[in-house]
């Protein structure tokens, strides 16, 4: 018994049999695969539009507390921790904190 691949699909036909052999040949397209794309790090317009994707807005990692008149206070709403998405929204960490939009 011998198997042959016959135009994408599986023939089985005895040895030595003279249908056994493939009439042509199946092509095969060999597929590339795209690499990674580089994530977009998006830059809020003002805290109101960050607020909508990030309820708490943005720390850089490393940030566990929010300070507030230089004590530090726990979140109310835990901030989203990105240092690459922070340092595109620094401009909006006015107390330079390390948190862009905190909230509390």
């Amino acid at each position: 018994m011998m198997v042959v691949l016959v135009a994408g699909a599986l023939a089985i036909a005895p040895a030595g049999s003279a249908s056994a052999a493939p009439t042509h040949s199946a092509s095969v397209s060999a597929s590339r695969v795209a690499p990674a794309a580089k994530p977009v790090i998006k830059t809020f317009a003002n805290c109101t539009a960050m607020h909508k994707v990030y309820k708490g807005g943005v720390a850089k990692s490393g940030v566990k507390y929010n300070k507030v008149n230089g004590k530090n206070k726990a979140f109310k709403i835990k901030p989203a921790i990105s240092t690459a998405l922070y340092n595109a929204n620094k401009k909006m960490d006015r107390d330079k904190d390390g948190i862009a939009c905190e909230k509390g």
